[in-house]
């Protein structure tokens, strides 16, 4: 017998936080539908069971009165990955900041450059992901991405040794695959599990 409803974890095909409904596979954005009625309870300026129920009844018929093509951003949730990459981020966001603040007030002056660092994914939602993610770490910062070759272009203070800049390659890899785990499809987490790709060449380098 064919369920009327069938939720996200029932069909991973499906976009998250949505539902499939009726025999026609007709699809329903939960969050939409959310907002809608959230929209209808605003207009009655009053917050009652009845115009809550109302307003369901309301998004739901708009919605498949009026179907919005299915566009698939390509993102999942994966509570464990979650849980990986923000228990990551909170250490190496601690440690780059030690590192950094050591390096300003202890030691010479250091050299930095900006490095190649080509990514596996593919995505936008990835990419613009790991990019936003490095970022937001001390001691590093993305100053260009090249959606072609799916390569970001990383600002590194400390540049001194051929092995730093190893070591913030390194970084950015291990965030993208983080990042993926977490949000990706199975497709880009099986990409992330092959080696990274030739690193390109350090340029701009700078005193």
């Amino acid at each position: 017998m064919r369920r009327p409803f069938k939720l996200t974890f029932r069909n991973k095909d499906l976009p998250p936080f949505s539902c499939e409904f009726g025999v026609r596979g007709r699809v329903l954005d939960l969050p939409l539908i959310a907002w809608l009625t959230f929209i209808w309870v605003l207009l009655w300026s009053s917050l009652h069971l009845a115009n809550v129920l109302t307003g369901v009844v309301v998004a739901v018929a708009v919605c498949l009165a009026f179907p919005l093509p299915r566009v698939d951003l390509g993102l999942r949730l994966h509570p464990w990955g979650i849980l990986m990459l923000t228990g990551y981020l909170l250490y190496d966001m601690y440690t780059s900041g030690v590192r950094v603040t050591r390096q300003i007030f202890v030691g010479h002056p250091h050299r930095a450059a900006v490095i190649a660092v080509p990514l596996r994914c593919r995505s936008d939602l990835m990419l613009a992901a790991t990019a936003v993610a490095v970022s937001n770490v001390p001691g590093g910062s993305i100053v260009e991405v090249r959606r072609a070759t799916s390569t970001v272009f990383l600002h590194v203070l400390d540049a001194d040794q051929p092995a730093a800049l190893d070591a913030a390659r390194r970084s950015v890899w291990r965030l993208e695959r983080l990042i993926v785990r977490a949000f990706g499809t199975s497709d880009e987490i099986a990409r992330v599990a092959e080696p990274p790709p030739p690193a390109g060449p350090e340029r701009g380098a700078h005193a």
